[in-house]
């Protein structure tokens, strides 16, 4: 009652500021009808109004005149042929209209209109800015406007009768009062316990289920769009937010509201259809301050938030976004972060972060879903480290024992960013390139694992960062793997009192590659899988040198080149595609297909591309989704294309294909199998009835059933090493294809720009200028050639050509030999050519014989060493 009370002496010093008493000689200096009274804006009343009632200043009682003014304006009302006359009924209604708008705590669409018709009529439309101003900042008025309505069922119009009689007797008068004057709202001291209810459209609104959505968003886009139109009234909402952002933090971080009333929702659903957000005049107070009241919703909350967006289309799903980013960016921009001013400080780029998690899951629910087609998972687990006990005993507990985080929204949700096959907005549409630009990665890395609730790590939020930033928090979280592995080899050789390698040392022959790390990676995996972890250290038997990264990566390719051999039968080529698949009639053991999963792991681990050429499904597999019908597109387009056609075609399918459920495939040699879809499957004719379930279980037996051996071993391989790190958390299936295989967009100027020279050469030398001019005159097969040759493989690094570190060394003067590359150290060993013509002609036919294999037998005699700091072996 002491709080209704103080409420309600608020409202009354308000209404004095912003309104007066009536009495044209009051002397009460806070009163708006004082003479010399400084008029203030509804903020700076509020405001005011908590000073007056602290220290118990004067009051005004209504003056006599404008109580009359009231009643003779609801008699004038009640009879409209009165008999008075037409220039005092005008001055009647005009201040009616303004004593009467101040009892409307919240709006409808009739409303609006209503009130704004009535502004128009007399060109003054300042009690309509008013009554923005009072409902659009206040969170109990702007939860009960614009709700759906519907007939009321006769259990409800009783219960409603039943409520009414429950009120107080000076509630019923003053809806009395104003029943044929205007719709009112209960009292804003009240209305948060009597939700809905009010003496306008008390009938009419409609009570949902707490999952449904009370608001109705066409009548909400409808008024904005007829309002925003105007300035002055623009500022009102602008205003209001402004004085609303504080009230709602403070109800979601201290009273729980949400809990009480999930309708509170709707607040956030009506701002958010202000088409204005993201202009200029939003981006400085007011909307920071709402994102920061949005990211205080408790994660129920948030999830909901998120279905409801997620039937919105593409266009409004866009607009929220552009929002969002517009903050950001403008923060970004506005502010010098680095090292000592971290972005993840800032509080509203942190907090409109949090909300474009919510646009994020709305996106993904709202786009294409696939959720029943997932992988199983390992019927044996990956055994965990024998040092575990000795890690425990140290203090050393292992991070993220139980696998990869999962983002907790995710989880009330229940779904992953990999069941979603096409969101309504690209993916890309959520990464703030400048945000990217000033991330501290090695700072955010480090709150990222330590999960504080006073820092902020925007790898908990990916969907933001691009690829290279992404790699370069799972190149961090790789290194210390490394680093914590070697220190805890060096603890366990003090306890146990024998010399471990602190490094994944692989010592392998050349001409036995792929048996000798098999049975090496092999003992790895069984005794101690952990070993995997280490940083690789790679020694070719009867060679000297010292591995700086430049053997792992010659090792790479070579076993690459040796496990896609055709002549080894572990994957088919498709001469359409280019691409590799399983062979599901393979000999080679599970072992085999486990060393190349191992392979893939490492080479991200240890940060190197490889030369390898899968379709995108397999990597969705590796994600934990099984191969469907839509893979195929990719991975066979020819059968792709078939079975599309029998989807399509409008005869009979049994009559005029007379196919059944027996399909036939050839395996390597060319020999043909048969494999019956269901049982008895020769027997089944397929029919337009059951030709949809005939193509599914065709693309589930080529994609998941038929590799299904080699699939899982070769996964289990890549969880060996990746099954602790955030792989997962961070990136989507075409990313983590761009982790292993690099990017197929290549820059070469980006390229040029980062070259390194040695040797004698420098960017201005003649060779060098003719070297580029020759090289961007080159199509696009011969530059992938020209990659292929220098770098090993034919794909840019994460974040294109300006990342990679090309060297191009002088190596002698001109001569009739051809151009050579150490691969490993992506070094061009280039002679001083004397012409551009020969530089051409020796370039093209250096980079055609090696990618086919004939560079051996063509680059004529023994290429002396390069200069000396050109290559470190």
């Amino acid at each position: 009652m002491k709080r209704a009370a103080a409420k309600h002496l608020i409202e009354r010093y308000y209404h004095q500021l912003t309104e007066g008493c009536g009495n044209e000689s009051c002397s009460n200096s806070w009163c708006a009808s004082s003479v010399g009274f400084n008029r203030m804006d509804n903020n700076a009343a509020a405001v005011k109004a908590l000073e007056l009632y602290k220290v118990n200043a004067k009051l005004c009682d209504t003056h006599p005149s404008k109580k009359v003014t009231a009643s003779a304006h609801l008699e004038s009302s009640a009879h409209s042929n009165s008999a008075c006359s037409n220039s005092q009924l005008n001055h009647k209604v005009s201040h009616s209209v303004r004593d009467n708008f101040k009892d409307v705590n919240y709006l409808t669409e009739e409303k609006v209109y209503e009130i704004l018709d009535i502004c128009g009529e007399q060109e003054d439309y300042s009690p309509l800015i008013r009554v923005i101003g009072r409902v659009f900042s206040s969170a109990e008025g702007l939860v009960q406007s614009f709700r759906r309505s519907k007939p009321h069922t006769k259990e409800e119009l009783k219960s409603l009768q039943g409520k009414d009689e429950d009120k107080d007797e000076d509630e019923k008068e003053a809806a009395a009062c104003s029943a044929t004057a205007m719709e009112e709202d209960s009292p804003a001291s009240s209305s948060s316990a009597r939700l809905g209810e009010g003496s306008s459209g008390e009938s009419e609104v409609q009570r949902l289920s707490p999952d449904e959505l009370s608001v109705d968003i066409d009548a909400v886009r409808r008024v904005y769009e007829r309002l925003l139109s105007n300035e002055k009234i623009e500022a009102a909402f602008l205003n209001a937010l402004v004085y609303l952002s504080p009230n709602v933090e403070c109800d979601l971080t201290y009273h729980n509201v949400y809990s009480r009333d999930q309708n509170y929702l709707n607040l956030f659903v009506i701002v958010m259809e202000n088409s204005n957000l993201h202009s200029p005049e939003y981006l400085e107070i007011a909307l920071p301050q709402f994102c920061k009241a949005m990211s205080k919703l408790p994660l129920p909350a948030q999830a909901k938030l998120a279905g409801l967006w997620s039937h919105y289309s593409a266009e409004q799903i866009r607009r929220m976004v552009e929002t969002f980013q517009q903050l950001i960016t403008y923060k970004v921009i506005s502010n010098e972060f680095n090292s000592r001013n971290l972005v993840n400080d800032d509080d509203a780029v942190v907090a409109s972060t949090k909300c474009l998690k919510i646009v994020y899951y709305a996106n993904v629910l709202g786009g294409d879903l696939d959720m029943e087609h997932n992988e199983d998972e390992d019927e044996e687990p990956i055994p965990e480290s024998s040092e575990l006990t000795l890690q425990e005993l140290l203090g050393e507990e292992r991070r993220n024992k139980k696998g990869p985080r999962v983002d907790p929204l995710e989880t009330e949700l229940g779904i992953r960013t990999n069941d979603c096959r096409k969101p309504l907005i690209s993916f890309e549409e959520f990464v703030n390139e400048p945000l990217n630009e000033v991330l501290e990665m090695d700072k955010d890395y480090t709150f990222f694992k330590v999960e504080t609730e006073n820092k902020f790590s925007f790898m908990t939020c990916p969907f933001i960062l691009n690829a290279v930033t992404k790699n370069l928090g799972l190149y961090y979280d790789n290194r210390i793997r490394m680093y914590s592995e070697r220190r805890i080899t060096v603890l366990y050789s003090l306890v146990q009192g024998q010399q471990l390698n602190p490094y994944l040392r692989l010592k392998v022959r050349r001409d036995h590659i792929i048996d000798d790390a098999l049975v090496r990676l092999e003992m790895i995996a069984m005794e101690n899988p952990a070993d995997l972890k280490k940083q690789l250290y790679v020694e070719f038997e009867g060679e000297q040198g010292v591995d700086e990264g430049g053997v792992s990566k010659e090792f790479f390719q070579l076993v690459v080149e040796e496990i896609f051999n055709p002549d080894i039968g572990m994957f088919r080529y498709d001469e359409h595609t280019k691409m590799f698949w399983f062979n599901p009639s393979s000999y080679e053991n599970e072992g085999q297909y486990t060393l190349i999963g191992i392979v893939l792991g490492l080479a991200i681990y240890n940060n190197c591309i490889l030369d390898v050429h899968f379709p995108m499904v397999v990597y969705r597999k590796l994600m934990g989704k099984k191969g469907t019908f839509r893979d195929l597109a990719v991975a066979n387009p020819v059968l792709h294309q078939s079975l599309k056609e029998l989807m399509e075609y409008e005869g009979s399918v049994e009559e005029d294909m007379m196919i059944t459920f027996q399909i036939s495939h050839t395996d390597l040699f060319g020999n043909p199998l048969m494999h019956d879809l269901r049982e008895n499957g020769d027997k089944i004719p397929v029919t337009n009835e059951n030709r949809k379930e005939f193509v599914a279980q065709y693309a589930e037996y080529m994609l998941n059933k038929s590799v299904e051996k080699q699939f899982k071993a070769f996964r289990r391989g890549f969880h060996m090493v990746t099954n602790e790190s955030p792989l997962k958390y961070l990136f989507r299936p075409e990313e983590i294809e761009l982790l292993i295989c690099g990017s197929r967009n290549l820059d070469f100027l980006a390229l040029e720009e980062t070259t390194e020279y040695d040797g004698g050469y420098n960017k201005d030398s003649r060779i060098i200028k003719e070297f580029w001019e020759t090289l961007h005159s080159f199509g696009e097969e011969q530059k992938r050639f020209f990659l292929q040759f220098t770098t090993g493989t034919d794909r840019a690094p994460v974040g294109g050509l300006g990342k990679l570190k090309m060297i191009i060394a002088k190596n002698g003067p001109d001569t009739d030999r051809l151009p050579t590359s150490h691969t490993c150290f992506n070094v061009l060993l280039l002679p001083e050519y004397s012409c551009r013509e020969k530089l051409k002609e020796r370039l093209l036919k250096a980079i055609t014989y090696a990618t086919k294999g004939l560079a051996m037998l063509l680059s004529g005699p023994p290429i002396p060493p390069a200069p000396p700091g050109s290559i470190t072996q």
